[in-house]
């Protein structure tokens, strides 16, 4: 039974969110006592985000829901920095035009998720940048620096964890977790943000930031992670054979990321309806004891309602369309995720092994050799056996189309212009 009483953390606890949080009892408390500002910060490595991100994406949505504040801190000065946790090498630093563009990528999903305004309970995005890009190093170091062991910064795992296995750790990156650190005093000034979440990597820094809000601030600030997701099996969440999981429709569409979720494990699909949507936990449970084919039908709730969430109940319901036909009544749909090739390329022939790799199934021709020998591959439902084999205008279906497909769950479909 929950000794928590707040909405907020009884929601989080129900559904499987919570791994560690410094003070439980405080943060029920502040929860109750009013509205609460909470925040997660976002790097910008990428010009989307992907499914990796989407628990704490949830987090902010529950915040919001359970009637509290809760605010997107962009990263767009630490990114220029890297964080070391949880990597094995240093990441590659980026341009300034390079994070711009990122952080023009990444933005859209939130609105998604929260709602954002300037008042009340209205979510709010700001960037690290804002404050970052203008410190005075020397100044910083002297009044905020000085608040940091050395000896306690190389016990963290992110630490620990590069110097174990030799690889370098950057000076730049070592400054990271002050960084952070500083971020979360530097909302709660601007914001009176006291709740910082994220994955359960992100403990240490978290307690940093806390930590320096006590010394710096007399402040009781407040941390909350969730595990590091993995799948039954032991994968990455959000890691594929062909990629990241993104969460932006450009970068993969609805229907990929429906069958994304569709390919569920059978043990993670209770697990996944709990955090990833907002189906009622006693339909959870209901759908989560399932056997056998019966569990299918829990994983295309799981798919339709995660995809409903970030591109609308119209995409997840045509995607779960288009899987139908194309699985149960083994028709060819147009609604199939479509590559356009200049028609001029089927004229003189296109290589099968060079279709795959520019549609996205394989990152190397040599890939699409294996899945060649091992019958994965085929072109109109026909297995191809031939590594020479060429994609031609005889290809065309009726429909004026060619179907490439790997596997039983992944089809393109390509189209002449």
């Amino acid at each position: 039974m929950s000794t928590t009483k707040s909405e907020f953390l009884n929601e989080l606890k129900a559904r499987g969110y919570i791994h560690q949080v410094t003070d439980e009892a405080g943060l029920d408390q502040l929860a109750r006592s009013g509205r609460m500002t909470g925040y997660i910060g976002f790097d910008c490595t990428a010009p989307s985000l992907h499914v990796g991100n989407l628990l704490g994406i949830m987090m902010l949505r529950k915040l919001q829901q359970a009637g509290h504040k809760p605010i997107v801190l962009i990263g767009g000065g630490t990114t220029k920095v890297g964080d070391p946790s949880g990597k094995d090498e240093a990441r590659k630093l980026l341009t300034d035009a390079e994070i711009a563009a990122n952080i023009g990528g990444i933005e859209s999903v939130f609105g998604k998720f929260v709602s954002f305004g300037t008042s009340g309970s209205d979510a709010l995005m700001v960037n690290n940048a804002d404050w970052l890009d203008e410190l005075n190093y020397i100044d910083f170091l002297r009044d905020y620096g000085r608040h940091f062991s050395v000896n306690r910064m190389l016990s963290y795992d992110s630490v620990k964890l590069r110097l174990e296995r030799e690889q370098p750790l950057s000076f730049i990156e070592f400054n990271y977790m002050v960084l952070q650190a500083y971020d979360f005093v530097e909302l709660y000034r601007r914001f009176g943000c006291r709740l910082q979440m994220g994955g359960s990597d992100q403990w240490g820094n978290i307690v940093n930031g806390i930590e320096l809000g006590r010394r710096t601030d007399g402040v009781e600030l407040f941390g909350l992670t969730t595990a590091l997701l993995t799948t039954a099996s032991g994968a990455k969440m959000g890691k594929t054979a062909s990629g990241a999981v993104w969460l932006n429709p450009d970068m993969l569409s609805p229907y990929d990321y429906w069958q994304y979720w569709r390919n569920t494990e059978d043990a993670d699909v209770g697990r996944f309806l709990k955090l990833f949507t907002e189906v009622p936990l006693s339909e959870v449970d209901q759908l989560a004891s399932l056997q056998g084919a019966e569990l299918n039908d829990a994983k295309k709730v799981l798919a339709t309602e995660a995809t409903s969430l970030l591109h609308g109940r119209e995409a997840a319901d045509r995607a779960e369309a288009t899987a139908r036909a194309t699985f149960e009544q083994g028709t060819i749909s147009q609604t199939l995720p479509t590559f356009e090739l200049p028609r001029a390329e089927l004229e003189k022939g296109w290589g099968v092994l060079t279709a795959n790799t520019h549609v996205g199934f394989v990152s190397s021709t040599s890939e699409a050799r294996r899945q060649i020998k091992g019958g994965g591959l085929k072109v109109n439902d026909t297995t191809v056996t031939d590594e020479k084999r060429l994609l031609t205008l005889a290809d065309l279906t009726p429909e004026g189309v060619i179907k490439l497909s790997l596997g039983k769950k992944r089809h393109v479909l390509i189209r002449p212009v």
